[in-house]
């Protein structure tokens, strides 16, 4: 058994006078303490939530996560400590409000107990980009747990705390979860507000939890979902809500996406998947292949779409507001240059180089528009797949956790960690990692996709789905 009780269980139990907020804290701050070598987190909030638990166990607060301790990547503005987005040119940076979605998780008592290393302001799939440390895999600590959301992940399976919240633009949620062994739920685009969350690419980035269980992940989910005034693109959510699933796998139509495969998937990790498939397809569900002719594309679409995001975002960071402020500089010019000089890692400065040019003049409709023209045929391959299935399956990541420093001075190699997870977030479909089995001892995730604002269904599928795999 593991450290923690399933989420709506320890709420119910804080509620009840049988367990102690304050305790569940301190077991949460015990258990980083007792597991810093694997580096997942880079400051905790101690002192708040201490407070915060004593005034729920006062009686204050008996909502649905009542005195459920939890971990927040670093890019989540939170009260208590600062907020760097694990990048130099933030450091001593102090969010001025919270994020909606910890708003939203404190309203029902939940406690946040620390900030979750990641790649610098998400940039990465390793986790190695963080200008602060390297996280370490929980299975071996000579791998990466994956990225960027890798603290996270690996805050819940050293199960430092019930669940963890990280952010996913191209599989930041999904390929971490996949290579430590937890779910990791990345929604409908819209469908939790970003208000609050250092933003990366903003026609992708998706906030999502990292659990044990889909049923911890969807309350976590249900808790977050929903419009926000301070977030246009949020949506509402379902009216069913995402919790209290009853899926069942017989009948359902489950698309193997063809694309997904072939070359370049890791025999293992190709053997594990076709495993999940079948024991699926024993269970009821009718398993057809289905072929996204354009899926090859989305890896190249998404990497002129995404650091043209980058390239206008990170133009507010600038060194004259907030964050790292170049104390050697004689002009504003060398104020502005040196700030981010010193300030970004080289995977900031890759992206945001790569972004300014395909948004230049004379590479623009060459490159960005181009790109757009392909995510637009993406999403109606996408749609013509979900007119034949009612969910597509595939593996997270062409392979297990990889070697630390394997990949780090081949940026192209590190970006196909990617290749598998990018095109959900570029057609803004919901996408689950579910631990599917091991591969040479390390875990596998098994991708789960169903078509935009189809998040309970496949939150149902995947609760079925993991009774028989896990």
């Amino acid at each position: 058994m593991g450290a923690w009780l399933p989420i709506a269980e320890i709420a119910a139990k804080v509620a009840a006078g049988e367990l102690k907020a304050t305790d569940l804290v301190e077991q949460s701050l015990k258990a980083i303490e007792g597991n810093k070598e694997f580096d997942a987190i880079i400051v905790t909030l101690a002192s708040n939530a201490r407070a915060r638990a004593a005034a729920v166990d006062a009686g204050d607060n008996k909502g649905r996560l009542a005195g459920v301790p939890f971990i927040a990547k670093d890019n989540f503005l939170v009260f208590g400590a600062d907020t760097t987005a694990a990048s130099n040119i933030l450091r001593g940076f102090e969010a001025p409000y919270q994020a909606t979605a910890i708003n939203r998780l404190e309203a029902e008592g939940a406690i946040c107990v620390a900030k979750a290393n990641l790649d610098a302001f998400a940039h990465g799939a390793s986790t190695e980009n963080s200008d602060f440390m390297t996280t370490k895999n929980p299975h071996d600590k000579t791998r990466v747990p994956g990225g960027s959301s890798g603290g996270s992940a690996a805050s819940v399976a050293l199960e430092l705390a019930p669940f963890a919240l990280g952010t996913d633009t191209g599989g930041s949620i999904r390929q971490p979860s996949s290579f430590t062994g937890v779910v990791g739920y990345k929604p409908t685009y819209g469908t939790i507000s970003r208000s609050g969350v250092v933003a990366m690419g903003s026609s992708l980035d998706v906030i999502g939890p990292m659990a044990r269980t889909v049923e911890d992940a969807a309350l976590i989910f249900d808790v977050m979902a929903g419009r926000d005034d301070l977030d246009g693109t949020t949506i509402e959510r379902d009216s069913a809500g995402y919790t209290g699933l009853s899926g069942d796998i017989v009948g359902k139509k489950i698309g193997i996406i063809k694309e997904y495969m072939g070359e370049g998937l890791d025999e293992g990790v190709k053997g594990v998947i076709t495993e999940a498939a079948d024991k699926l397809k024993a269970a009821g569900a009718e398993i057809t292949e289905v072929s996204l002719p354009s899926l090859p594309t989305a890896l190249a679409v998404y990497y002129i779409l995404c650091p043209a995001e980058v390239s206008s975002n990170l133009g507010r960071y600038d060194g004259q507001r907030y964050g790292h402020h170049a104390s050697d500089a004689k002009n504003l010019d060398q104020s502005y240059t040196h700030a981010r000089g010193q300030g970004f890692g080289k995977e900031a400065k890759r992206r945001i180089m790569i972004g300014t040019y395909v948004l230049s003049s004379g590479y623009y409709d060459a490159y960005y528009k181009k790109a757009q023209t392909v995510r637009t045929k993406l999403i109606n391959e996408f749609n013509k797949a979900f007119e034949e299935v009612d969910f597509l399956l595939g593996p997270v990541a062409p392979t297990t956790a990889f070697t630390i420093g394997a990949n780090a001075d081949d940026p192209l190699q590190m970006y196909l960690s990617d290749v598998m997870t990018v095109g959900a977030n570029l057609v803004g479909i919901p996408a689950i990692s579910l631990p599917a089995g091991l591969s040479e001892n390390l875990p596998v995730g098994l991708q789960l996709m169903a078509p935009q604002r189809s998040d309970r269904a496949l939150l149902e599928l995947a609760q079925a789905a993991e009774g028989l795999l896990v």
